[in-house]
């Protein structure tokens, strides 16, 4: 595998295998399955793991406990979030300590290498696109996040819990911008990198919400990214790998499963699978440090590791996939 600058820990595996596919989101796997998983990736050369108490209510966090129990940490990276909201200032770090207490209990670790914010950010008088009864508790207001989160973050640094900070890329593309641009700008930032531009059902938020205008920005002001939706939550590979939400809330997702069918014939004509070569774009992107996998299972992770070795997509041919999609 691999290795990419990644300035947080100095470099990182160009995969990093991702909590999401672990915590049952992306289909169904077992508890077995998926940490043989991670220790495939162990074995494939993967030192950076991300995870998230929301990912199947604390399963990710569950399995990277138990496939690495017992192992030698050294030279693995570990990264955690938080769903904070918008709290009153002094509520902030409590609760960032209590979440991340609750994580490393549950992970059995002393400490974790990066903590992100996993809530979107916005601007203080921002009306959410979407479910605006849930902006309290799914985003974070730019002042909350200037004048408590930041603060927090930097004591759990100090108290030796965490040893960098980030955020997750996601929200309004105005109060993104801000925070990229920030004098106190995040030691790193997760994009959302795909030739569909999209972010599918979890850019509610803001129905503007623009990826590439984020990417680039990150890129350009040399913010560290990771990667994340390469094959947009399945709409970029095969074949769906799971039933519709009833409630409708991925419908953004299976819209673009088929408006990426153009893409899953380019890929065939290309003598390659539709999430190889989604991988293969994102890994491609410059400035990306590490691509984020939504993997369940050691079938999906072979594919993700064989789009690694195959390497980058000529200039022509992601100038190709990205014509796809462009209106």
């Amino acid at each position: 595998m691999h290795k990419r600058k990644f300035k947080p820990f100095g470099e990182v595996s160009a995969l990093t295998l991702g909590g999401g596919g672990l915590g049952q989101v992306w289909g169904e796997t077992t508890r077995e399955e998926a940490v043989r998983t991670v220790h495939l990736a162990l074995e494939a050369g993967i030192n950076h793991y991300d995870v998230a108490p929301m990912y199947g209510k604390g399963e990710a966090e569950r399995v990277i406990g138990q496939a690495f129990e017992g192992k030698e940490l050294d030279n693995i990276f570990i990264t955690t979030k938080c769903v904070l909201g918008t709290l009153p200032y002094e509520d902030v770090y409590p609760s960032l300590s209590t979440s991340l207490e609750r994580s490393l209990k549950t992970m059995n670790m002393k400490k974790v290498n990066l903590f992100l914010l996993h809530s979107q950010l916005i601007e203080d008088d921002f009306k959410l696109s979407n479910y605006n009864e849930m902006k309290e508790s799914n985003t974070t207001s730019l002042s909350c996040y200037f004048n408590a989160v930041i603060p927090a973050f930097e004591k759990l640094k100090q108290e030796g819990k965490i040893d960098h900070w980030g955020i997750g890329g996601m929200g309004q593309n105005e109060a993104l911008l801000q925070a990229i641009n920030s004098e106190t700008p995040p030691e790193a930032i997760q994009c959302v990198v795909n030739p569909l531009n999209s972010a599918g059902a979890i850019g509610f938020i803001d129905n503007n919400f623009d990826a590439n205008r984020i990417l680039k920005e990150s890129q350009n002001k040399d913010i560290p990214i990771l990667a994340i939706r390469a094959v947009q939550a399945g709409a970029l590979t095969a074949k769906m790998d799971r039933n519709p939400d009833p409630s409708g809330f991925d419908k953004k997702d299976f819209d673009d499963y088929e408006r990426a069918i153009p893409f899953r014939k380019l890929s065939k004509e290309m003598g390659q699978s539709p999430a190889i070569l989604a991988h293969r774009y994102a890994l491609s992107i410059p400035k990306i440090s590490s691509v984020i996998l939504g993997v369940k299972n050691r079938s999906e992770l072979k594919d993700c590791i064989d789009a690694e070795i195959k390497g980058s997509l000529k200039l022509e041919e992601i100038k190709t996939l990205e014509s796809l999609f462009k209106s």
